[in-house]
């Protein structure tokens, strides 16, 4: 009985809320009906599925074609065959669209904090693919900084902040948050619409290390919100890499991948590059987003 009523009135609560504050998912526009902070409806959230088989085991990208990946332990893309990337590895909890697009852009352009719990459990799942790989000291964490004009205008890094909500679902004797390594030098233009080699001109020069003591010699993780064509995160490894960081591994929440009418098929017992169950997985991402 005791547990019925705090149920109930909770019920009744969110029934009073639906009716004197009438609000819409601001993915779907369906009402919400529930009580939460986050103005995304359950269905939306339950609805984001992370990415998993098929992608290259060094930069995260789709692979198509299946004779790229038999016989071969780390399948690899058509670009990490014919470049060394700066980076350890990349991974990503899910694909760069629909829900997940849409719930990234209420944090970064609405300022809709609360998204960053829900964000914060993808990028945790998307670290503990990592986690074999990773060294046994502690990793030092390291959000993508802003430039100061673009922190001023937003008021937060969104790479920060959701690290920040990543980091309380895992080990706090594995990971520690270092913010103020990596600072933005310059501001730098629209990444929109440029090609990956004018993504990379616009950025050289962008990054610079200023706790240069806190990489050197050390294995390191750079986190931020959507890995599009890796020219960001791969400027922070090289810069970090030139600070002395012995490795420099990378994981975000979302990732732009290639689009193709046919995929390759991947049935059980197939490719599967360690796929690990987080515990921070196991809860719906619908409870998050009331944290």
């Amino acid at each position: 009985m005791a547990r019925v009523v705090p149920k109930l009135a909770r019920k009744i609560a969110e029934n009073l809320f639906s009716v004197l504050f009438p609000s819409d998912c601001r993915i779907c526009q369906a009402p919400l009906i529930q009580l939460s902070r986050l103005p995304v409806c359950n269905e939306c959230l339950n609805a984001i599925s992370g990415i998993e088989d098929g992608l290259c085991t060094t930069c995260g990208e789709r692979i198509f074609s299946p004779y790229a990946i038999e016989g071969l332990d780390l399948p690899l893309c058509g670009l990490c065959r014919r470049i060394e990337q700066l980076f350890a590895r990349a991974v990503a909890y899910g694909s760069y669209e629909g829900g997940l697009r849409e719930l990234i852009h209420l944090l970064k352009f609405n300022g809709v904090r609360p998204a960053a719990n829900v964000l914060g459990r993808m990028l945790a799942e998307a670290i503990t693919k990592l986690a074999p790989q990773l060294p046994a000291e502690v990793l030092s964490v390291i959000p993508v900084p802003l430039y100061r004009t673009k922190l001023r205008q937003r008021g937060f890094n969104q790479a920060e902040l959701i690290a920040r909500s990543a980091l309380k679902l895992l080990k706090k004797d594995r990971f520690a948050l270092c913010t103020g390594v990596l600072a933005r030098k310059r501001e730098t233009s629209s990444q929109i619409g440029l090609t990956s080699h004018q993504r990379r001109e616009n950025l050289r020069g962008a990054f610079a290390v200023v706790k240069p003591e806190l990489v050197r010699g050390r294995e390191v993780l750079v986190v931020d919100d959507v890995y599009t064509t890796g020219a960001t995160v791969s400027e922070c490894a090289r810069i970090l890499r030139r600070a002395g960081a012995v490795k420099v591994w990378v994981a975000t929440v979302a990732r732009t991948l290639k689009v193709s009418a046919q995929y390759a098929n991947f049935g059980p017992g197939q490719y599967d590059p360690g796929r690990i169950e987080p515990a921070a997985a196991q809860a719906p991402l619908a409870r998050a987003a009331g944290g």
